[in-house]
Formats: structure tokens, C-alpha cells, sequence
């Protein structure tokens, strides 16, 4: 299989908008107690988009945390000696807070389960919503998007890649088979 692209520039962006619109429709209205948190890599610059996103709707500046689950991952002995590590950042007490936790792809749930973990040993949120640019489908884990910019059918054997200008000097989210 070759690579397909599934979303353009302008797709992204209009999945972004699209979950902020609905976050703000299906969440109490955002107030001091709100704050987003991306998971490294690509969900840091989809937090600060949507935290963008949300203030231009109309909601007040949020502030934009990130985490790095990397010791949280229940994979640790499968992954390489020398693993790549970012820093996590929440200049903000979570305690009480209304989270947004964002990241690129929801697959397995695994992500998500080691990202709330880690929240958890900084504080007790009131409440912890997950937003997701693309939702494939393929749980592991009892874990569902509160907010999916785009659905996308894929198998297991599939990939789906995400790009972001910040990152990647794209936007752009590509299907394709996985390489052993």
C-alpha cells in the first residue's frame, strides 16, 4: 500500500475548529478552572491549536501544558534502550481543574491510559475530557474520545501518521501499511 493522504492543511484545520465548537457545546462554559494538556509529540501543538481555537470561539485564555508519558508506557521493555524523553510541563496546579488532554491518534487506548496515570501523580482534576484529532478505532482498553476531529475506518495493519507544520514543516495526516 502506498501512501494516501486522508487529511490536507485544511482538513486539519477544520477538524480543529470542529472540536472546539463541540467542546465548547458539550462542556460547561470554560472558566479559570479549564486548562489543556497535550501529550508529546504531536498533541503539544494540537493542544495549543485548540486552546487557540477555543479562545477565538470566545472562551477565555486557557493555559497549554504538555506531558511525556514516556515512563508511564506499559510497553517499556519492547521499546529501545535509549528512549527519547521530553519534558513534562504544567505550569498550573490540575488540582480541580477541567482538563482537555489532546493528542494526534486514539488506536489501542494505551497512550491514554499512561497519560492519565501520570496526571494523576500531579493532582486530582475535577474532570478529564480527551480530544483527539483522529479516532481509528481498534481499542485495547475501555477508552473512548470525548471530542474526534475526523473517524477513520483503518485496519490493524494500517498506520496512520500525522504531520504537523511545528514538527514536520506539513500539515497533513497520511494512511499506510506498517513496516516491520
Amino acid at each position: 500500500m502506498a501512501n494516501k493522504r486522508i487529511l490536507s492543511e485544511e482538513d486539519i484545520r477544520a477538524a480543529v475548529t470542529a472540536m472546539a465548537k463541540a467542546i465548547l457545546a458539550g462542556l460547561p462554559a470554560p472558566r479559570g478552572d479549564w486548562a489543556v494538556v497535550g501529550i508529546h509529540r504531536r498533541g503539544v501543538p494540537l493542544a495549543q491549536r485548540l486552546a487557540r481555537a477555543l479562545e477565538e470561539l470566545g472562551a477565555p485564555p486557557l493555559p497549554v501544558g504538555s506531558l511525556d508519558i514516556t515512563f508511564y508506557r506499559d510497553d517499556m521493555a519492547e521499546t529501545a534502550l535509549h528512549p527519547v524523553v521530553h519534558e513534562t510541563e504544567l505550569p498550573f496546579d490540575i488540582a480541580g481543574k477541567t482538563l482537555l488532554l489532546v493528542d494526534d491518534v486514539l488506536f489501542t487506548g494505551r497512550t491514554i491510559r499512561s497519560a492519565l496515570d501520570e496526571l494523576m501523580d500531579f493532582g486530582r482534576p475535577a474532570r478529564i475530557a480527551l480530544a483527539v484529532l483522529i479516532d481509528r478505532g481498534h481499542r485495547e482498553l475501555p477508552i473512548q474520545a470525548d471530542f474526534a476531529g475526523r473517524l477513520v475506518a483503518t485496519r490493524r495493519d494500517e498506520r496512520v501518521d500525522v504531520h504537523l507544520s511545528e514538527l514536520d514543516g506539513e500539515d497533513a495526516v497520511w494512511l499506510s501499511a506498517k513496516t516491520a
